[in-house]
């Protein structure tokens, strides 16, 4: 059976070319919002808390702090509405979903860039 899945998502699925990124990286989404007859481009940045699943079904999460209140939005990877991503900043972290950043505040809420 996951066979026949897989072989569905590969033939039918229209994948999208992103920039590769993980947990930790501060990243730009650029998606399409629709009011009524109105379309227009709203983008969320923010840091990249985890990325799971495969094939058609992978989803990342984003978090982002809006005042003093941290907003998370999940958006499927293969999401119609969004235009583009963007790599902003790459992040250093150790573990591939960083849940615990959500109780960080202040200085300790910066994550240390990656050298190239």
């Amino acid at each position: 059976m996951e066979a026949l899945v897989k072989f569905v998502q590969d033939e039918f699925v229209t994948r999208k070319e992103n920039p590769e990124f993980s947990a930790g990286d501060t990243i730009t989404v650029f998606y399409e919002i629709r009011e009524g007859e109105k379309v227009r481009t709203q983008f969320f940045r923010g840091v990249v808390i985890q990325k799971r699943g495969t094939g058609s079904s992978e989803t990342f999460t984003i978090r982002k702090m809006s005042g003093t209140v941290g907003v998370e939005r999940i958006f499927p990877v293969n999401l119609p509405s969004i235009q583009k991503i963007e790599v902003n900043k790459r992040g250093k972290v150790r573990r591939a979903r960083i849940y615990y950043f959500r109780g960080l505040t202040g200085k300790k809420a910066r994550i240390q860039e990656k050298r190239r």
